[in-house]
């Protein structure tokens, strides 16, 4: 007899535990062992490193950076985005680990599934935000003076979390518990005989907030690296800290939708299309299990974006050393002032870049 792999049908009688049960397809079940030991151990991991670096991340912007530059402002409401997440993690942990028992109410699942989304599409708007900011800075330095104001910056965040809530609201609706023999279950989707409906909606919202701003981002940086390779009237040293500064910024933000975003978009719309369109159960079996692969790393966004934080330019790298170096020096040491470097405006001509100071 053929042992089936541990992520094809079970064609035996299944165990309750065998039924996919966060979008549960009655007639098809799915052995997902995997899925007990893969989401509680990554999660764990997620919600202490991330609980970790965005609360020290936090920190820093409300005490240690004030007044606000535009950067500041999107990486705070970032790492904000991000600290909300990890905090919903421990229920999640708990509800895998008991093997898709939900003992927390309707209520709390869909706070929890909403957090997951709000987190997912906000990191993505926010990086694009900054992103954004960025290329203007670059290429357009002299209008970016004005653009680049705080205040601007807090306005285009509001903006964001109001979009990205008024977008997932109906996820709010179509998110539900269901029993199922003696566990409570809490969909990540919709219950089933609303699935397909809610694939309509995700689509939308998935080309709303995580296909336009992948267009942008990339526009942003094709046109940065031209502008970049171009010869400019300015110092060499000048010239390659903005480089350097710009490269980081690109490679991180990259990295981060190559991680988190990228694969989970991409699985996520097979397992829903292949679902359907009524595919062969082991098709979806094998679709299923790497779409559940993916969850972890859409979640390791919240682990990912502190790095930007510290490498994206000197002004949070330095403070955060000296603030650290405070505690271990001795009262008489004194450190030295950190450069005032951030995701700033690069490639100022001579004459705007004294008053470029104050506006970003």
């Amino acid at each position: 007899m053929i042992t089936p792999l541990p992520f094809l049908i079970n064609i035996s009688s299944p165990s309750p535990g065998s039924l996919d049960s966060e979008d549960g397809n009655k007639s098809c079940r799915f052995d997902e062992e995997f899925k007990y030991i893969l989401l509680p151990v990554s999660y764990s991991i997620v919600c202490v490193v991330g609980l970790v670096l965005n609360s020290v991340a936090l920190w820093m912007f409300l005490t240690k950076m004030r007044p606000w530059n535009a950067s500041t402002v999107y990486m705070f409401h970032l790492a904000l985005s991000d600290m909300l997440y990890v905090l919903s993690l421990p229920t999640l942990i708990y509800y895998y680990a008991n093997r898709n028992h939900w003992p927390f109410g309707v209520a709390l699942c869909k706070v929890v599934r909403f957090l997951f989304y709000a987190n997912l599409y906000c990191s993505i708007l926010f990086l694009t935000c900054i992103s954004v900011h960025r290329y203007m800075g670059i290429c357009h330095p002299i209008r970016s003076l004005i653009l680049a104001k705080p205040r601007y910056a807090q306005l285009v965040c509001g903006l964001v979390w109001a979009a990205v809530t008024t977008c997932l609201i109906p996820n709010l609706i179509f998110v539900t518990t269901t029993q199922r023999d003696n566990d409570t279950l809490c969909h990540d989707t919709s219950s089933p005989s609303d699935f397909e409906n809610y694939v309509t909606y995700s689509s939308v919202v998935m080309t709303l907030l995580f296909g336009v701003p992948f267009i942008i981002i990339m526009v942003c940086y094709y046109l940065m690296a031209r502008a970049l390779c171009r010869p400019r009237q300015i110092s060499s040293s000048q010239r390659g800290k903005s480089r350097k500064k710009s490269i980081k910024l690109i490679i991180i933000v990259l990295v981060v939708f190559a991680v988190s975003f990228v694969p989970f978009h991409i699985t996520r719309t097979l397992y829903y299309t292949y679902r359907v369109l009524e595919a062969d159960c082991w098709i979806l079996n094998i679709v299923n299990f790497t779409y559940k692969v993916t969850r972890p790393l859409a979640s390791a966004n919240s682990c990912l974006d502190p790095i930007l934080y510290f490498l994206a330019g000197d002004h949070y790298r330095s403070r955060l050393i000296r603030a650290f170096a405070k505690k271990q020096a001795p009262n008489n040491l004194q450190s030295p002032p950190d450069k005032n470097n951030d995701l700033a405006l690069v490639f100022k001509s001579p004459a705007v870049q004294a008053s470029s100071d104050g506006a970003h």
